[in-house]
């Protein structure tokens, strides 16, 4: 029996308080990192993991987080920072309730079937919702090698140049390299390691991973399907030691849709009959 007791929408009022404490916009680990001291979740209830991939904190503030876009409290960039909108920045108070039935009413009772139950079209939206369990269970079934290459791919796309894939046994965890342009001004030499895991990176496996790379780059690339510990996270970031920048398991599904790689996002057409129109002709 796992000791994590939270619902998504605990995380409701949280996640919009958070964002006012930073600034009004943030990414999803800035907003975790600040729940976690707002709410003080333990260590032991962040680690718990959900369905192998995520950890459950992450899961059901995601959820959170998808509720209140929908309900239009906050916003989302398509580099995944989150905001407040003017309806976030004028709620110091969320009610649960209000939330959860607007989203059932005005999306999950619009997407599917008019036959359906509500039942039915919220456990159908939830399923639909749930795509990055099911890319991620993808990724984890392939061989290793066409991860890297994967991995590899995610990389170019996102603006990387030379990247290779060394997958050297005994290379201290060091799968490939590239470099990262700015601007056409600025590079940076960037090692990275694919980690195929289900369950949380630890801190021990990030200094392992930068003692592999110091002095060979500036930076490393830790990508894994699974989610880092909160130490990991720590310790990525350590002042005075190279750091270390981090891809857990939701951010690396994500990417792959927002760049369209074996994710596609359908556009459902949703026609509306104007009654008045035809009464007033």
């Amino acid at each position: 029996m796992g000791v994590f007791n939270y619902r998504y929408d605990d995380f409701f009022e949280p996640t919009i308080k958070s964002l006012h404490i930073l600034g009004g916009s943030a990414s999803v680990q800035e907003i975790e990192e600040c729940i976690i001291g707002l709410m003080n979740i333990s260590d032991e209830k962040i680690s718990e993991i959900h369905n192998a991939n995520v950890s459950k904190l992450s899961y059901q503030l995601a959820w959170a987080r998808e509720y209140l876009k929908m309900s239009g409290f906050i916003d989302k960039s398509r580099q995944g920072i989150f905001s407040l909108t003017t309806l976030g920045i004028n709620s110091n108070q969320i009610d649960k309730e209000e939330v959860n039935s607007f989203v059932k009413v005005n999306f999950a009772d619009h997407l599917y079937h008019d036959d359906w139950d509500i039942e039915d079209r919220v456990e159908n939206f939830i399923v639909q919702m749930d795509w990055q369990q099911k890319v991620l269970e993808l990724i984890k079934s392939i061989p290793p090698q066409k991860f890297e290459r994967l991995c590899q791919r995610l990389l170019r796309e996102l603006g990387f140049v030379n990247v290779e894939v060394t997958g050297k046994v005994g290379d201290g965890g060091i799968d490939g390299k590239g470099v990262f342009r700015i601007g056409g001004l600025m590079s940076f030499h960037v090692v990275f390691q694919c980690k195929r895991y289900s369950g949380a990176v630890s801190s021990s496996a990030i200094r392992d991973f930068r003692g592999a790379f110091i002095g060979r780059a500036e930076k490393g690339l830790f990508i894994t399907t699974g989610n880092f510990t909160r130490d990991a996270r720590r310790e990525a970031q350590r002042d005075g030691a190279p750091p270390v920048d981090l891809v857990d398991g939701l951010e690396l599904a994500e990417k792959l849709k927002e760049l369209k790689l074996g994710v596609e996002t359908e556009l459902i057409e949703r026609i509306n009959v104007n009654v008045n129109w035809f009464n007033n002709f």
